[in-house]
């Protein structure tokens, strides 16, 4: 293998740590100015960045359980992505401070005059809200920590033993990464409206996550291979699934968000419907009509042609569109339960892409340091660099 591995620019890490830096202090003064928007914001950021390494841990172990080849030479990348995992449990302690400014169903009062949230209660508890998610942090820290060692271990002698073992692990982590990201999706966003529920909501986030994790992966791939930093036998031709693979999972995330829509509509009840009406009022019309245009009509007339799906300057273009979709999608998930009629952006959200953007490239470098960008002696790794159209 004559692959040669380039250590990525430290003006990585400067210009990242530069954007972290100045999204924390932002979150800061709106901590200070507005705690309770402040938690909300925080809680944007917590979701997004679930999608992203979560999300890119799930690709990893989706490769392994089909036994793909196309996706090989891009599965370090998208191991270096899942590489925030840890990170998440550091991200989700200050949540905990804010359950009160979060969640209604943290409020003993409001609880037991409200015949709803005391029937919920068995559930919608902080002992057991903390515990799940708990679990949910040290499993995809688990897994991640296991998987991505086998993988680095085969870059040393190429043994096929640490594909077969990471088969096994991805067979159990495929079940559990989907009850994990709904416990995820239903505790932290669809909790805060307690009264409401949705039998789709998991779903929904699960697609959401998805789409952004082939986008992310996309993103950096495409990145490194204008930059020379991939081997050059990956062509143009290899990025063909990513492209369609967003494609595809952002057309199931449309038809999972007009399902929901559609349910809800027909069965007209009052106690499902508030929810899309606080989403239909004020100027939150138009964030609800954006979000359809943005996230499906114009990547859908975009990426449905053969050739969009290899031409790098389009994805170059297409990645970082979807995971701005994404953004919003969350956005529109989480905060009208704190801005009711009126959507609003202020400075405070300004910490959002600062901080999501700024600890993905220092991670992100800190990772790839540590690792070949490809994984050198994987035995599918050939027939990756052989795939064509």
């Amino acid at each position: 293998m004559d692959y040669i591995k380039k250590q990525l620019p430290d003006s990585l890490t400067k210009t990242g740590g530069v954007m972290l830096l100045a999204g924390i202090i932002i979150l800061a003064l709106a901590f200070v100015f507005t705690p309770q928007r402040a938690f909300f914001d925080y809680l944007w950021i917590y979701l997004f960045m679930v999608s992203i390494s979560v999300g890119s841990l799930a690709l990893v172990a989706l490769e392994y359980l089909v036994g793909a080849t196309w996706s090989t030479p891009f599965r370090r990348i998208t191991e270096i992505l899942a590489s925030m995992t840890p990170v998440l449990i550091i991200l989700a302690i200050p949540l905990f401070f804010g359950l009160h400014d979060l969640f209604h169903w943290t409020h003993t009062e409001v609880v037991q005059n409200d015949a709803i949230l005391k029937s919920k209660s068995s559930y919608l508890n902080v002992e057991f809200f903390s515990a799940r998610t708990a679990f949910c942090l040290l499993a995809w820290f688990l897994f991640y920590f296991f998987i991505t060692r086998n993988s680095e271990r085969q870059d040393e002698n190429g043994d096929p033993k640490y594909t077969k073992r990471n088969v096994t692990l991805s067979t159990i982590f495929a079940p559990l990464f989907v009850v994990s990201i709904t416990i995820t999706a239903v505790d932290w966003a669809m909790s805060l409206e307690p009264h409401w529920f949705s039998t789709m909501f998991g779903v929904y986030y699960f697609a959401g996550t998805v789409v952004a994790a082939f986008a992310a992966t996309t993103l950096v791939s495409v990145q490194l291979k204008i930059k020379g930093y991939l081997d050059p036998r990956i062509k143009n031709n290899s990025f063909y699934s990513l492209g369609t693979l967003i494609f595809g999972f952002n057309v199931f995330w449309a038809y999972i968000a007009f399902s929901q829509f559609l349910l809800i509509w027909y069965a007209d009840l009052p106690e499902e419907t508030f929810w899309l009406i606080h989403r239909w009022e004020g100027s939150w019309k138009y964030v609800s009509i954006a979000l359809i245009f943005f996230h499906f009509v114009l990547p859908f007339l975009i990426l449905v042609g053969r050739n969009a799906k290899t031409n790098i300057g389009l994805l170059k273009f297409m990645a970082p569109w979807m995971l701005a979709a994404h953004a919003l999608d969350l956005y529109w998930l989480i905060f009208p339960t704190l801005f009711k009629g009126n959507a609003s952006f202020g400075w405070q959200e300004l910490s959002f892409p600062l901080i999501v953007v700024g600890l993905t490239m220092v991670v992100f470098k800190i990772s790839a340091d540590k690792k070949n960008l490809i994984p050198v002696k994987d035995p599918k790794l050939q027939a990756g660099l052989d795939f064509h159209l």
